[in-house]
């Protein structure tokens, strides 16, 4: 998903997808990993500044799909939808804002998850440190996800828990077409959010799954400052790398 205007950036001409992340595109990064694992087909949801996010991927092979009307992460994937093959049965959703570090891992790990599980919809996890403003993971005692808490509908002791949603998912087809038209829009922004369907999948008791990478590199960047620590990030990630295949070598 890379559609949205990213207004904190404060850019009129440059998508945020599209800025520089360790002299690469920050979609870039996403893509690049999705390509190395040979995904079949990767669609890229374009609508603001849509000409900087196709001149970035210009030489990926990735098909488009515009969002004319930007009507949330939910509605995005339905105009997503419309570009994906009719023989696909599962699609792995992710955004390109805040998908840069995850890794081929990560990603092959919630795909057999995904498909160990035989759930309508499996979702990662992840913990973080300062988990302000980011949707709360809420459990049973059972260890089962019964809601995804926003900020400010969390209560003090919710608010407490740094387990959230990155919004990184993998659906069934069949799910996302018997669910996606049941999204209500919100009517605060009149938007329809994708994390809508995790709640309407609870409450039709349609199978859900989780892989909880704890403490896993990310970083969300929907500002400038956000851009700098993601930098910062990218550059300790490299030099851990570096130093554990330098001890590794000895």
């Amino acid at each position: 998903m890379a559609a949205g205007r990213g207004s904190r950036m404060n850019s009129k001409t440059t998508n945020k997808v599209a800025v520089s992340l360790a002299n690469k595109p920050l979609i870039l990064h996403s893509i690049h990993t999705l390509e190395e694992m040979d995904f079949g087909t990767i669609a890229v949801v374009v609508g603001f500044a849509k000409e900087s996010v196709m001149k970035a991927l210009n030489d990926s092979h990735v098909v488009f799909a515009e969002q004319k009307k930007r009507l949330g992460t939910a509605h995005a994937v339905k105009t997503a939808m419309e570009v994906i093959p009719e023989n696909i049965t599962d699609v792995l959703v992710i955004q390109g804002d805040d998908s840069a570090f995850y890794n081929t891992e990560i990603i092959t790990e919630l795909t057999n998850a995904h498909v160990f599980s035989d759930a309508g919809i499996t979702f990662l996890t992840i913990n973080v440190k300062k988990p302000y403003g980011l949707g709360r993971i809420i459990r049973d005692k059972t260890g089962k996800v019964v809601a995804v808490v926003e900020e400010k509908d969390a209560t003090d002791s919710q608010r407490e828990i740094n387990e959230i949603n990155p919004a990184c998912y993998i659906f069934k087809v069949n799910f996302l077409k018997k669910y996606l038209p049941k999204v209500k829009k919100s009517r605060v922004t009149g938007e329809y959010y994708l994390t809508s369907l995790i709640h309407i999948a609870i409450e039709n008791d349609e199978k859900t799954e989780t892989v909880q990478a704890g403490f896993l590199p990310w970083r969300g960047v929907n500002t400038k400052e956000e851009l700098e620590d993601a930098e910062r990030l990218y550059q300790s990630m490299q030099e851990d790398m570096y130093e554990k295949s330098s001890t590794e070598g000895r």
